[in-house]
């Protein structure tokens, strides 16, 4: 895609005190400018406090080589992996408890409305082994707290591409009015585990929760899908009341996706449909509010690869997601 710089003023009478380096010296400032404001519009804000991408975690990070990614992968269908629950440990690096919030825009179509945004895993995940591993109870059966998430063959990881996506989101969602809380926001050593995701939401009575992820799939298996809550009654875990909602929800955030990004639906997952329903997923089963995961992607296949570390096509999936859940709120 080319890019199409702003129109230049026609040239103007030359002036007589204007000599050489006062026109390089604007040049310099016009080019300057420009490329900022493309870093602007295609950066990736990935870092703690949404800073440049650099300041996130860099390719070089030990969670981010093919060695991590290979740790990070669970046997089930779509790659998700481990999911995200309640952990003892301390939130975040000041000890702050709950999750990551931020208030909703003074006004607009979804003011009232809580949409929770769970960023897949946690970029410090893979620092601490032992406590993502530990078993907790998801309804049906006991699961991984969670996992270090996948990565790219080039080491750009799932946890920084969810946390840049949420962010996106999370700017998008408050400009219509929502009240946008986080899972997680890079802002705690690691987790949180699965149950606990869905409990963040659950207390937070939210009107909608979006989990994002990226798959870890074979090469050449490509696009997009959203996983869906099956209707399960076990133990804890009673999806009966949230599985026509989360549908709804699920089948609007696809097709807000094919629009927004040009993405096909998972050519390997759901026959075609972008639409995938599963009952091994705590983060699902455990949720008693409206929820969905979306799979952006398959980062082990190059061509998606591509994209998924495009900070410009990034933009179109928040986008996307984004215009999905403000079409399930609105009815």
């Amino acid at each position: 895609m080319s890019y199409v710089g702003p129109d230049f003023e026609p040239p103007q009478p030359r002036r007589p005190r204007r000599g050489p380096m006062t026109v390089t010296l604007a040049a310099l400032v016009t080019g300057a400018l420009a490329g900022w404001l493309v870093w602007q519009a295609v950066g990736d804000p990935g870092g703690p406090a949404g800073t440049a991408a650099s300041s996130s975690i860099s390719p070089t990070s030990p969670s981010s080589g093919p060695a991590a990614s290979a740790a990070s992968r669970t046997p089930s269908a779509s790659g998700t992996g481990g999911e995200n629950r309640r952990s003892p440990s301390p939130s975040g690096p000041a000890g702050r408890s709950g999750p990551s919030s931020a208030g909703g825009a003074a006004s607009g179509p979804l003011k009232g409305k809580v949409v929770v945004v769970d960023p897949g895993h946690n970029p410090g995940n893979f620092q601490h082994a032992a406590a993502i591993k530990r078993k907790v109870n998801i309804g049906t059966n006991s699961k991984e707290c969670d996992t270090t998430g996948t990565s790219t063959n080039a080491g750009y990881t799932e946890a920084r591409f969810t946390l840049d996506v949420a962010r996106r989101l999370r700017t998008l969602l408050q400009q219509e009015g929502a009240t946008v809380k986080f899972t997680q926001d890079g802002d705690r050593p690691w987790g949180p585990c699965v149950d606990e995701r869905a409990r963040i939401g659950n207390d937070a009575h939210a009107d909608a929760v979006v989990s994002i992820h990226a798959d870890g799939s074979a090469a050449g298996n490509r696009g997009f899908h959203v996983i869906l809550p099956a209707s399960v009654h076990s133990g804890a875990a009673d999806t009966r009341p949230i599985t026509a909602r989360s549908r709804d929800l699920g089948e609007r955030i696809a097709g807000n996706f094919v629009r927004a990004t040009g993405s096909a639906p998972s050519n390997y997952i759901g026959g075609g449909t972008g639409l995938d329903v599963r009952s091994d997923l705590g983060g699902l089963n455990l949720s008693t509010v409206p929820k969905v995961f979306i799979e952006c992607g398959n980062m082990r296949d190059s061509k998606d690869a591509a994209l998924l570390t495009s900070g410009a096509w990034r933009e179109k999936a928040a986008r996307g997601i984004s215009e999905g859940i403000v079409g399930f709120l609105r009815g």
